[in-house]
């Protein structure tokens, strides 16, 4: 992002498949971040109605879409001049 826009270096973009899916991705970005003392500049958009939970870590702002919204809002084509970065998920081991 840091070549397209001056206030991040990445987009984190994420899809649920409910809205309470989206909570529960929140919720555990932001557990699993704070055992590493890192927590959100701010969250917006928390209520699950808006169907977008915004997480900003000044670097990186991630995004968390009720799926019908990330395809309205399209946001990978909005910043489509970012260069893209692939990243594999694992599997949280319990």
């Amino acid at each position: 992002m840091r070549k397209v826009s001056n206030f991040c270096d990445y987009f984190l973009i994420l899809s649920g498949n409910s809205k309470p899916h989206l909570k529960a991705i929140s919720e555990e970005i932001e557990k699993d971040l704070a055992k590493e003392n890192i927590k959100p500049l701010v969250s917006f958009s928390k209520q699950l109605d808006s169907g977008w939970i915004v997480l900003d870590y000044i670097s990186v702002i991630v995004h968390i879409f009720y799926k019908p919204l990330r395809e309205f809002y399209n946001l990978e084509h909005i910043w489509q001049d970012a260069s893209r970065v692939k990243y594999k998920f694992s599997k949280k081991k319990s």
